[in-house]
């Protein structure tokens, strides 16, 4: 059952003007030589599938990328028809529909390239085929062991009709550290990987390695493709590290204030009494929780933006709901019952990764995870181009 969520309550609002203004930043930074993947796997990282894929489409990205072939097919489904490669899957799935929709699969083994001959024959057409070599991040992708093999399978299925091999790619275990020594130990097996797979008779469109910080910290790992997710959001995937280039974040989370109640001096507030007041203030009842994705690690750590002033979370994060400071000793609160906070967004207030320090993780998942019982909208700041939508719906 899917319910329909009241935006009263509580609202993440993305616009897609951000999204399009930083597609079009970060094709700019790595020049016209260097096609952009838009990374838009796990609902686009929170910010909504369908609208966020066809504002990069409209910013000129060729390609986009997701994690599943379930993701590509919705991508598919919902009208999209560009260039759009999916990487991970399981054995037992039934890569066929994908083959179908010309979506390009990515394989780690010859098994799968076993399982790819079948999907064809089902398909009714050759594959657009990426093979995926381990650089170094040991998670997917095939061994430098077992790459000679694997691509020389891949080539004996060229030969047969079965599928083109379109891409030869790897992924950057610590691309937001740029001096660290992995970086060059990955490239280079990159590239003798790339090596091993021309001498075979391999002739890919495209190579790529970067993801976002690589994109942006490491010309030498751009290729002919760069996979932009985090920095595409607005996020920056190296803080403190990465250039300037004017990424505008694209989500704005809010909830409205519930109540508010003035606490005394010895007034512990939430479970386990882990804030106790220590001065007469005034807090808001905030009607979202950790069922809302808000991490719990939030409590007593991060802030939220209350006309434009930080005020801190007090007490542990519920399941929920939470509190906030809103007003210390002879302050009047800015604002009362019915009245909206900011959760994250962009400065002043605090944003994605204030949150993620708070609590000790990345932007990546703040962004990702919020939702439960939060409304979603899309809006767009570009007058020219304004397509309010209503919540939850993706147009």
């Amino acid at each position: 059952m899917s319910l329909q969520h009241d935006a009263r309550r509580a609202e993440i609002v993305v616009d897609l003007a951000a999204v399009r203004h930083n597609v079009r930043r970060l094709a700019a930074e790595v020049g016209p030589d260097v096609a952009l993947m838009v990374v838009v796997k796990a609902d686009a990282y929170g910010h909504g599938l369908l609208p966020v894929a066809r504002a990069a489409r409209e910013a000129g990205a060729p390609w986009l990328g997701v994690a599943t072939l379930d993701e590509a097919l919705a991508l598919r489904a919902g009208g999209d028809t560009g260039r759009l490669l999916a990487w991970l899957t399981v054995p037992g799935e039934d890569w066929a529909p994908a083959v179908a929709a010309d979506v390009d699969v990515t394989a780690y083994t010859t098994g799968e390239l076993d399982d790819l001959v079948d999907a064809v024959a089902r398909a009714g057409r050759p594959a657009r085929l990426q093979l995926k070599i381990d650089t170094g991040l040991n998670r997917g992708g095939c061994t430098p062991a077992d790459w000679p093999a694997l691509v020389a399978a891949a080539r004996e299925g060229e030969r047969a009709g079965h599928w083109r091999v379109t891409g030869i790619w790897s992924h950057l275990a610590v691309a937001d550290e740029p001096e660290h020594p992995a970086n060059d130990a990955q490239e280079q097996v990159f590239r003798e990987a790339v090596e091993t797979a021309e001498a075979a008779g391999l002739d890919p469109e495209v190579r790529h390695l970067a993801n976002s910080a690589g994109a942006l910290l490491r010309p030498s790992a751009r290729f002919d493709l760069v996979r932009a997710g985090l920095a595409s959001y607005g996020l920056d995937p190296a803080p403190g590290r990465t250039p300037d280039i004017g990424l505008r974040p694209a989500m704005t989370a809010t909830a409205t204030v519930a109540m508010t109640k003035r606490l005394v001096p010895g007034d512990g507030v939430s479970y386990g009494h882990t804030w106790v007041a220590e001065q007469p203030v005034t807090v808001g009842l905030l009607p979202v929780g950790y069922a809302d994705g808000v991490p719990r690690h939030a409590g007593n750590t991060a802030h939220v933006g209350v006309a434009g002033v930080r005020r801190p979370v007090r007490g542990r994060v519920c399941m929920d709901q939470l509190v906030v400071e809103l007003a210390g000793p002879g302050e009047e609160p800015a604002v009362g019952p019915g009245e909206r906070v900011v959760l994250f967004g962009s400065a002043p207030d605090p944003t994605a990764q204030d949150w993620a320090e708070a609590c000790g993780t990345i932007s990546y998942e703040i962004v990702s995870r919020i939702g439960g019982r939060f409304a979603r909208r899309w809006t767009d700041s570009d007058p020219e181009t304004d397509t309010d939508s209503d919540p939850e719906e993706q147009p």
